[in-house]
């Protein structure tokens, strides 16, 4: 299933699937495989993410519909990260600004189980993406 068409619920019924980390971690891999293309121009200074171990570079545009949605892409240079900027975009990409600030991510964070299965520095950098995304739906 593409990346775009998942939805959280789908995403969150996905992980309970598996029965151990390691294939979770594979599933995140996967999910991070399908990330939309980001284009070489974009991986600048003004697109990186402050607070992220990893190089981590994000951009939203926003669509024409009424009310507008924030369209929201991003890259890594890391596997797993590539598969939690995955889980950010299920979660707020397409969505608009006030379903955005609506979302609980400490919930869906939680429901994944992601908090003890990835590094601090990882959520750390979790956490610094949910806030750039935050700031584009204020914006």
């Amino acid at each position: 299933m593409p990346l775009g068409e998942l939805t959280t619920e789908e995403l969150l019924e996905n992980f309970d699937l598996f029965e151990d980390w390691e294939e979770r971690y594979r599933y995140l891999i996967d999910l991070g495989r399908k990330l939309p293309a980001f284009p070489e121009s974009a991986k600048n200074d003004t697109n990186k993410v402050d607070g992220c171990i990893s190089q981590v570079w994000m951009t939203a545009d926003v669509s024409e519909e009424t009310p507008p949605r924030i369209i929201l892409t991003a890259d890594s240079d890391a596997h797993i990260v590539k598969g939690l900027i995955a889980v950010l975009l299920v979660v707020y990409s397409h969505k608009t600004a006030a379903e955005v600030r609506a979302v609980d991510i400490n919930a869906v964070f939680e429901q994944l189980e992601l908090g003890s299965h990835i590094s601090v520095n990882r959520r750390n950098g979790f956490y610094a993406m949910v806030e750039r995304i935050k700031q584009f739906a204020a914006a």
